[in-house]
């Protein structure tokens, strides 16, 4: 009877620890327009993309992508989930920017018409 009952949990902590391998994840949430920034160089035709720590990307792979010129980095944001300010890249004010974080092979992508300083909602476009 206890190896019965032995068995029986065994068989159980196992189908418990296969059932959390299969639970759905949270997903990781879109960029927040409000707390994108870019740093605009008009004279060299650059821009450079910043984030403000935010747990949920710690660790991330972030594109940031200009749409009109076709061009645009991917960095690593920091333990805390911030994303000091990135390389330059091709930019132009009012240029489309998609900035895709990805963790854990999840994306979370937000699309901004590009202006010096942070950005807002009323500058989102379509991704």
């Amino acid at each position: 009877m206890r190896r019965w009952i032995l068995g029986l949990v065994a068989t159980a902590a196992l189908a418990g620890s296969l059932a959390g391998c299969l639970a759905p994840t949270v997903p990781i949430p879109p960029p927040e327009p409000e707390r994108i920034s870019f740093s605009l160089d008009v004279e060299a035709g650059t821009a450079r993309f910043s984030y403000p720590p935010t747990a949920d990307y710690s660790g991330a792979v972030v594109y940031v992508f200009n749409r009109d010129a076709g061009a645009g980095v991917i960095v690593t944001a920091d333990p805390d989930g911030a994303v000091p300010p990135t390389p330059p890249f091709p930019a132009q004010e009012g240029d489309e920017v998609v900035v895709t974080f990805e963790l854990d092979s999840q994306f979370a992508s937000t699309c901004v018409r590009l202006r010096d300083g942070p950005s807002s909602s009323a500058l989102e476009c379509d991704l």
